[in-house]
């Protein structure tokens, strides 16, 4: 690791952003509609910029999906959010012209909250789309609805914001391909290519009994840091990030009035084998997803054993899946990739037969014995 990275004592969030982001969660409303006018006095400047082929990175969290998404932001064409554009996400142009001018002080690279060795800066890319979702479609994250956005969702509000809001992000980074990561995008493959038809999916996937640790491991971390300082869990919750910490919300992919199967093992103290269902939920829809010919077509499934063993030959087929040239990014996965080392499945014999009953189906579906 390069010597200037600061290495975090724990997880941190300045009190500027938490002020800020407190209008935020406050006013949503009040935030769509500066939005609004923000599209409304950048009309000329947006007029001409097509999106093209948005390229979406969608998973369960600690699937490698930060890693595609860091490789991806590398490529000159590719535009995403930044770590900077929180947590006044709804009017990014204006947001980030006053950080331009704000005279903030610099900051180190350092490793990001997960502790899992990628380090970040406020320029590095960063999930936070979500907070426009939420915006929109509130209970997205009740665990006792669906989560679910299919082709017969309609809501052309929302779908005029987000179109002027990648836009925006286009014209605002001068690019030409928006990239998104975005874990919960994994329940709106459907309506997001109803909304733009021409969208590529990246969806990684993991073998279950790591990814399940992995999960484990992370939820521990963040109720930590969340019981440390409640501006943890304040952040979370305002950009979006349920997947860990106090604040965790299962992911539904059944029937509105059915809870998700994760949040009922959950209640009753079953930690293993909720992770197991949700596991077995999102990746058993994006199976059921793909029996669709079309649908099949514009989704490249990433296995994260495969990546990490042989990085170059598959990210060169995430660029392929993507139509976007190589740049020299095969060449850099290939010296960058490898596999995790820093933590070992602990699960007893017992807990990984539970993993096991729960995903064997599904697994099986994506090449997993």
């Amino acid at each position: 690791m390069d010597q200037t990275v600061k290495r975090p004592a724990h997880m941190e969030v300045d009190p500027w952003t938490d002020r800020v982001g407190g209008l935020l969660e406050r006013f949503p409303g009040l935030m769509i509609k500066a939005g609004d006018w923000e599209t409304r006095m950048l009309r000329d400047r947006l007029a001409d910029i097509a999106i093209d082929r948005p390229i979406y990175v969608a998973g369960l969290a600690r699937s490698g999906s930060t890693i595609l998404l860091e490789l991806l932001a590398r490529h000159p064409d590719a535009v995403t959010h930044r770590y900077r554009d929180f947590p006044l996400l709804p009017i990014p142009w204006g947001w980030n012209w006053f950080i331009d001018r704000a005279g903030r002080v610099e900051q180190q690279a350092a490793e990001r909250a997960h502790r899992d060795r990628i380090v970040v800066t406020p320029e590095s890319p960063e999930a936070f789309e979500e907070v426009l979702w939420n915006a929109f479609f509130p209970g997205l994250h009740d665990a006792e609805k669906s989560a679910v956005l299919d082709r017969d969702t309609a809501h052309p509000r929302f779908e005029a914001f987000y179109r002027d809001h990648i836009r925006k992000l286009l014209a605002l980074r001068r690019g030409r391909r928006y990239v998104s990561k975005g874990n919960y995008n994994v329940t709106r493959i459907a309506y997001l290519r109803k909304i733009l038809p021409d969208a590529r999916f990246i969806v990684p996937i993991r073998d279950p009994v790591w990814h399940i640790a992995s999960l484990v491991k992370q939820h521990r971390l963040f109720l930590t840091a969340a019981a440390e300082d409640e501006r943890v869990r304040r952040h979370m919750r305002r950009s979006g990030h349920f997947e860990f910490g106090p604040d965790r919300h299962a992911i539904n992919t059944g029937q509105d009035g059915a809870p998700a199967r994760a949040a009922v093992h959950w209640k009753r103290g079953e930690e293993v084998a909720g992770w197991a269902a949700q596991w077995a939920d999102v990746y058993g829809h994006v199976a059921d997803l793909m029996q669709d010919p079309e649908t099949a077509d514009a989704v490249k499934i990433v296995r994260y054993e495969d990546f990490c063993a042989d990085p170059g030959p598959v990210f060169a087929g995430v660029l392929e899946r993507c139509g976007l040239q190589p740049a020299g990014l095969i060449e850099i996965a290939g010296t960058t990739i490898s596999p995790p080392t820093y933590y070992e499945p602990s699960f007893t014999t017992a807990e990984r037969n539970t993993i096991h009953d729960i995903t064997a189906e599904v697994a099986g579906r994506f090449g997993y014995g």
